[in-house]
């Protein structure tokens, strides 16, 4: 439990109301209590606002009136990212530091380097030359592979695999020929893995992902892929191999880049597209078709399979179209 005055001499924002209030937990507009303490990150949920029963809200500036209606408030210029700081605050507050900092169960390799404030969880297996930096946590079953190398601060969840295989093979006369992977992963600072992703070792290169990327559950990333800067990817995406992604790119759920493509700096893939080409501009993309039921998503599909006759025979059309007579005075 914590009081209003701790947590606004930690985090900033302006309190209206008593420092000794005290605040049991965080919880959402509807269903906050009167110990409870809630945030209004949109106006389109001001209305939750005026019924809480929350002792004590965080607001924008614009709100603080309406906020002060109802009970006490903390006024901050951006409501969410100081919420975000808060559930930070309260984790390290009211969740008691591991009793080990590497598990009696971890396997770590005794060439591997981990840094004394890195914590290691239960099952993980931290492989030959492999490197934990400062104040980064493996969760439980975490692979770390050989010569793989995770930066300071990261979070790494439950079951994620970084530096398996890539997946390359050579066909020789009807048969496959593995092709070692040689490189490693690079993953830089501030980066959080969600539980059960694969990250692939690069064939000769490194696969990098850079400074503060997130990553959801269940992503696959390919060998030699390279992630830039705070780019944030939603559960169950797959980047083929040596797919270059910019910085401050984000990419939805389920959806595809495939191999050797590139996407520029602040490109946002919408959720369950397939990225074909490489995107060179900053913006929205999308490529999916749009969702109906069965019946008529199975004639406008048949459609679509035959707009190249339609066009054919429109150009068909066109070349034997009669001409116009041209105009001009006659001599």
């Amino acid at each position: 439990m914590l009081q209003l005055g701790e947590i606004v001499e930690a985090l900033g924002g302006s309190l209206h109301g008593s420092p000794q209030t005290p605040i049991a937990q965080l919880a959402p507009l509807e269903t906050a209590g009167p110990r409870d303490l809630s945030f209004l990150s949109h106006p389109k949920y001001q209305t939750h606002l005026k019924q809480s029963q929350a002792a004590c809200v965080i607001v924008t500036p614009q709100f603080k009136e309406l906020a002060l209606e109802r009970g006490a408030c903390i006024v901050s210029d951006d409501p969410y990212f100081y919420f975000a700081r808060l559930t930070q605050l309260w984790k390290k507050k009211t969740r008691p530091v591991p009793a080990h900092r590497i598990h009696p169960s971890a396997v770590i390799d005794p060439t591997a380097f981990v840094h004394e404030t890195a914590i290691i969880g239960p099952l993980c297996v931290v492989e030959q030359g492999a490197k934990v930096g400062a104040h980064t946590q493996l969760k439980s079953r975490v692979t770390l592979g050989e010569n793989c190398q995770i930066g300071e601060r990261c979070i790494v969840h439950a079951g994620v695999v970084i530096g398996a295989d890539g997946f390359g093979f050579a066909l020789h006369q009807g048969a496959w020929e593995k092709i070692e992977q040689l490189g490693a992963v690079t993953i830089g600072n501030d980066v959080e893995i969600g539980a059960n992703t694969c990250i692939d070792r690069g064939a000769l290169q490194d696969t990098v992902i850079e400074d503060g990327v997130k990553l959801d559950n269940l992503i696959q990333i390919g060998h030699n892929v390279h992630i830039g800067k705070h780019t944030a990817m939603a559960g169950c995406v797959g980047v083929a191999g040596s797919a270059r992604i910019g910085a401050h790119c984000t990419v939805g759920g389920g959806a595809i880049v495939l191999g050797h493509l590139s996407l520029a700096d602040g490109v946002h893939i919408s959720a369950a597209s397939v990225v074909t080409r490489s995107i060179q501009k900053p913006g929205q993309y999308t490529g999916l078709f749009p969702i109906d039921d069965n019946a008529s998503w199975e004639k406008n599909a048949a459609s679509l399979k035959q707009l190249h006759q339609l066009r054919d025979r429109i150009k068909a059309l066109e070349a034997h179209r009669p001409q116009p007579p041209i105009s001009g005075k006659s001599s």
